[in-house]
């Protein structure tokens, strides 16, 4: 599914169904921080937060960035997925 980056608001954003579901992150130099996740709670247990999370880190990784994933649902995703430890910003 592709994002959107929307720079203005500083999210990465996903057309759903007539709903729009969100990452807001903070840029740093080299890294992004994912502050928060959200998915329109009618369309919520369908996997779309999962969607949206693997579609952040795959943009993420062709900018050549790494991760600092601050939101709770991300980092669980993250750490449930090991094809996406190499983003992760040393700490």
């Amino acid at each position: 599914m592709p994002i959107r980056d929307n720079k203005q608001a500083s999210r990465y954003e996903l057309d759903v169904e007539g709903g729009v579901a969100f990452a807001d992150y903070r840029m740093a130099p080299g890294a992004v921080t994912v502050n928060y996740t959200e998915v329109p709670e009618a369309l919520r247990g369908r996997g779309i937060g999962a969607k949206l999370s693997a579609a952040v880190l795959e943009h993420i990784r062709a900018e050549d960035l790494k991760v600092i994933p601050r939101c709770g649902f991300f980092a669980a995703f993250i750490r449930e997925h090991p094809e996406y430890h190499d983003l992760l910003a040393e700490k």
